[in-house]
């Protein structure tokens, strides 16, 4: 079926390309998946389904150059039909022929270019078969109470031009998060994901989640506002970093909106500690944008806290006449890895000492985001230490701190391990990519409820 659909996708995409007239031009963009769905509660199969979906994005432009060109854009959801499927390809079509002449000029459209070579890129997984995966999933858990979602399958993307460029990704994988819980109705937040299912991996994943809970079923204390020394596992650390998803785009820097102008200007820095790049070589993201750029393998954004990229697109390489370096329009990182640190695992309690070890952070916002200052709450495991030592979990906290504290002033050591916090939205189909990051010592961290 893959190779079908990659052969369906090409087929449709130059049959469309010939329905084209002088001074029409397409960017047409593939996202889809063949996925199997499993929701648990209470350690019982609640739902179960499979969803195979695919829309086709695609930008119309009608001009001769750029400077003159006029664009707008569309989705149709594909049947798999190629007579439908253009049927309602081209009713689009012949709409914006008529709606696109009264449109205003897009000063920063591009023309479709064959500005790459073609690149397909399919990165095959082991996963269990569709009638395995219910038994498999609830098995190991023996009547504990968990509850999750998994989601396995195919994920694609692709993209192809007018002007004849082609690019293909192909993903499967799968995800399965879960939180487990306490008779009290306390909480650890675990996942397990991988384009390889290890069932060994799995039951030693279940079994030290179970042994995590014990420590939850002490009474909880109530911490009073103030700072204190932290410990962020690489689960919380994943939430700070997506956080700055965004922060790099070089149109937010340019219209003043963006924290990192600051550090641009030199007004704020991130610790030596801190490098960050947006890294596509384990292949969970296709290089490829929606205009078949592709951006390097691995860039540098920020390294020992030194601002060193910027994401920009093709729109602001125009508008700022600065050059494109491959980032997709929204100018967001796409696949964000944190250097790891020296601290390992066996030191974390007692180089923390006295202060929170916080496994999990929701709710998280921006309280200043101009600034650079962020808002959210403890959740999940996450305990007061005393001289190295785990004593209770706490109660819900309310942080306030600014990015430059939480990657700068107040980073102490990242830790020497990883883990990979992959995305698990599936809102319209199943996200892709994720955060590769350690945790991270804090020497303070502020309170405030």
């Amino acid at each position: 079926m893959n190779t079908n659909l990659k052969k369906y996708f090409k087929q449709l995409s130059q049959t469309i390309f010939k329905e084209l007239k002088s001074g029409e031009h397409l960017f047409l963009n593939l996202t889809g998946d063949d996925s199997q769905f499993i929701r648990i509660n209470g350690s019982k199969i609640r739902q179960s389904g499979v969803v195979e979906n695919y829309f086709l994005d695609f930008t119309f432009i009608m001009g001769e150059k750029e400077g003159s060109l006029k664009t707008t854009t569309a989705q149709i959801t594909l049947t798999m039909n190629e007579t439908l499927d253009l049927e309602n390809f081209l009713n689009w079509i012949h709409q914006f022929r008529v709606e696109l002449p009264n449109f205003p000029i897009d000063p920063y459209a591009v023309l479709p270019a064959k500005n790459s070579e073609d690149s397909v890129q399919e990165n095959s997984g082991k996963l269990l078969s569709r009638e395995e995966a219910v038994f498999n999933l609830i098995e190991p858990w023996n009547n504990k109470d968990v509850a999750g979602f998994y989601a396995g399958g195919i994920i694609v993307r692709a993209m192809a031009n007018s002007a004849g460029l082609f690019h293909w990704f192909l993903s499967e994988n799968f995800t399965f998060d879960f939180s487990l819980y306490t008779p009290a109705q306390k909480a650890i937040k675990m996942g397990y994901s991988g384009s390889q299912w290890n069932s060994k991996n799995y039951i030693k994943t279940v079994s030290g989640s179970i042994k995590k809970l014990e420590a939850l079923e002490k009474k909880s204390i109530k911490i009073k506002p103030g700072d204190y020394r932290v410990y962020l596992a690489p689960a919380a650390l994943c939430d700070v970093i997506e956080m700055l998803g965004g922060v790099f785009g070089e149109q937010s820097i340019q219209q003043n909106q963006s924290s990192i102008r600051l550090v641009r200007s030199g007004d704020k820095s991130f610790s030596e500690k801190f490098t960050l790049t947006d890294d596509f070589s384990e292949g969970f993201v296709p290089r490829f944008n929606e205009e078949g750029d592709l951006a390097p393998e691995k860039m540098s954004m920020i390294e020992n806290g030194v601002l060193k990229s910027t994401l920009i697109s093709t729109h602001s390489a125009k508008e700022y006449k600065l050059v494109a370096n491959g980032a997709d329009s929204s100018e967001g990182l796409r696949s964000p890895v944190v250097l790891k640190g020296k601290l390992s695992e066996s030191q974390i309690l007692s180089e923390l000492g006295t202060g929170l070890y916080l496994s999990n952070l929701h709710y998280l916002n921006w309280s200043d985001e101009v600034n650079g200052r962020i808002t959210g709450m403890t959740r999940y495991a996450c305990f007061w230490v005393e001289n190295g030592k785990i004593i209770c979990p706490i109660e819900n906290l309310r942080f306030d701190e600014t990015i430059f504290d939480l990657l700068g002033s107040s980073v102490v050591e990242f830790t020497d391990f990883d883990e990979y916090c992959p995305v698990t939205s599936t809102y319209f189909n199943r996200q892709i990519g994720g955060v590769r990051t350690p945790g991270v010592l804090l020497s303070k961290m502020s309170f405030t409820l």
